[in-house]
């Protein structure tokens, strides 16, 4: 639990949220991170970012302790069980799912709960608000400490747990705990309208609500194979990012947490990327989950009819194509400078994005979804301006900041785009008068790809085009049935990647340059793609075993981030990151096809 420089490691938060908006919370009891109202708004705790100028809410006993953590059965409650030297405290956290005209518009609520002996507590509420640019001010309404900046008001309440006093814009207290007695700490906060101060009563029944709401969705899913836990802890964490008035899903609650400690690979993943169309259909419908995956469907294709028929990379959660890339005045995670708000990748050229939005499509209506006209016609659109582009160099799934290539994935993802059209219009679900110019071009991306991206010395795919370099994002030539999994190149392209990019069970992207100085971790991701293409290309035993190696790699509540560096396990990049726990899923259920067959 120890903290380098006031940082906690990354691996020590776990998530808490309301489909809204993401806390973060150490092991340690400290809730580094709350952007409010909602999960790309500025934040109010961002100690994760800047220690001394970020902002957090402290919570942990005033005497030496130990801890074990949970999440509450298929919940994203989190229970926290402290062993101090002089008793037992358990601390649950909750972004409540607030209901009713007179709930607050965000609440945290941290119940406290005495197990035995006598624990002594202190707690320390710091809000600085727009990521850490004010203070606020603090005054007191009916005797609640309420901290305001601009239309942001924050009511700091607690309820047997000691009396709140108020310096600086600080809001702290200390209490004692003694076995059967149980306090409450809770976060009312409201942005641009008025701010609600619920009762005791109302808090702690909007605790049992949330769980039970949890647990209602969560008995939806289907899926009872191996690593059943780690599949049911990467849905609930895939459900936080679930935007609830958009169906957007954010690739992950954080923003510019490193991918190299110190270095500058820091970027805002509070977006919804379309390259994780298909996975989040596939996992949503795969699982039970078929409103989630209409609702994401249908914001996709809102989202990208601002574009139309361009793919922008990436969409706001409101379905917003403006992500403007700018650096705010932080000292960043651990020195790793700069910290960004925006994306600059929203403006490239991915190719791989047609291809995944088109699968995404198909998977639908494979699932007995229906696609009314206007958005039928849309697709065949899109199909005709893959047919248009597919040639041009881009900057690929990993967004690299260098000079534009003609990137292998792209192209296998701009056949799946028009492979998957071609399909969808022998069904008559899309307008099929330009399907033979689809399968056309579908054909010279195939010889393409085989002239130009393969390599006959290595007999496997390379990265781009006339490079002799292995790239982690060919797996998905087999996850996406670029060709037959047993196709000799594909193989070998898997292998090459395993003996090449693999570290231990960890898998990086690429080694090549990509624009952009300094190193990165291996990517979560790309390890559990290993994993299924192991699984479809028949190497089932081994695949088993590199699930079994990257499941407990998870931490002690079962989330991922972005990467993990290989030498010490350190997690890296932004967490919970959406397309890490997409791909376990991913990967847990070819596996337990592939037993089945």
């Amino acid at each position: 639990m120890s903290r380098k420089d006031g940082y906690a490691s990354l691996g020590d938060y776990a998530a808490i949220g309301d489909g809204r908006t993401v806390a973060l919370v150490a092991r340690d009891g400290t809730i580094d991170w709350l952007p409010l109202p909602d999960l790309d708004s500025p934040a109010v705790f961002a100690g994760c970012l800047d220690v001394e100028q970020g902002g957090r809410w402290e919570l942990r006993p005033d005497v030496p302790f130990t801890v074990q953590r949970r999440y509450l059965p298929d919940t994203n409650v989190l229970e926290t069980t402290f062993w101090a030297s002089t008793g037992i405290v358990r601390v649950t956290d909750a972004v409540t799912l607030t209901d009713g005209p007179l709930a607050p518009q965000r609440e945290v609520a941290r119940r406290i709960e005495g197990l035995a002996g006598r624990v002594p507590l202190r707690w320390h509420v710091e809000p600085r608000f727009r990521f850490g640019a004010a203070r606020g001010r603090v005054e007191r309404r009916r005797g609640i400490p309420v901290v305001t900046s601009g239309g942001d008001a924050l009511a700091v309440m607690s309820f047997g747990a000691g009396q709140a006093t108020c310096r600086d814009g600080v809001v702290s207290g200390r209490t004692e705990v003694a076995t059967g007695q149980r306090g409450l700490l809770v976060l009312a906060a409201a942005h641009a309208e008025p701010l609600v101060l619920p009762t005791r009563d109302q808090v702690e029944g909007r605790i049992e609500r949330t769980c039970t709401a949890w647990r209602r969705w969560a008995d939806g899913r289907r899926y009872e194979g191996p690593w059943r836990d780690s599949v049911s802890r990467s849905v609930l964490a895939l459900r936080l990012l679930v935007h609830a008035p958009s169906g957007a899903v954010a690739a992950a609650a954080t923003t510019s947490l490193p991918e190299e400690i110190g270095g500058m690979r820091n970027w805002d993943y509070r977006f919804s990327w379309v390259r994780d169309a298909a996975f989040t259909l596939e996992a949503f419908l795969r699982l039970g989950f078929d409103s989630e995956a209409t609702a994401y469907l249908w914001w996709l294709m809102h989202a990208s009819q601002l574009t139309h028929p361009n793919l922008q990379v990436l969409y706001r959660l409101d379905g917003g194509a403006h992500a403007q890339e700018r650096t705010l005045p932080l000292a960043g995670y651990r020195g790793s400078s700069p910290v960004r708000v925006g994306n600059g990748a929203a403006g490239q050229l991915q190719l791989d994005s047609y291809g995944a939005l088109l699968q995404a499509v198909w998977q639908y209506t494979q699932a007995g979804g229906r696609l009314d006209r206007d958005i039928a016609r849309r697709v065949a659109r899109l199909a005709d301006h893959v047919s248009e582009v597919w040639s041009r160099p881009d900057a690929g799934i990993w967004e690299v900041r260098s000079d534009p290539l003609h990137f292998t994935q792209s192209k296998m993802m701009c056949w799946v785009a028009l492979d998957r059209a071609a399909r969808l219009a022998s069904g008559g679900l899309i307008p099929q008068g330009h399907a033979a110019r689809w399968r056309r071009e579908a054909d010279h991306i195939r010889g393409f790809v085989a002239e130009h991206c393969f390599s006959p010395r290595r007999g496997c795919y390379v990265r781009s085009a006339g490079s002799d370099e292995a790239d982690a994002s060919l797996l998905l030539g087999v996850l996406y049935g670029y060709d037959d999994p047993m196709d000799p190149r594909l193989r070998a392209t898997v292998d090459a990647v395993e003996r090449e990019l693999a570290d231990g069970p960890f898998v990086h992207r690429y080694r090549g340059v990509d624009g952009v100085a300094g190193g990165e971790g291996a990517f979560v991701a790309c390890s559990f793609w290993l994993v299924e293409a192991l699984a479809r290309t028949g190497r089932l035993v081994r695949a088993a075993e590199l699930m079994d190696e990257l499941v407990a790699v998870g931490n002690d509540v079962g989330l991922y981030s972005e990467e993990i560096d290989p030498a010490t396990g350190e997690f890296l990049g932004n967490l919970p990151q959406a397309l890490s726990h997409l791909a376990l899923i991913s990967a847990a259920g070819a596996l337990s096809r592939g037993a089945e067959r």
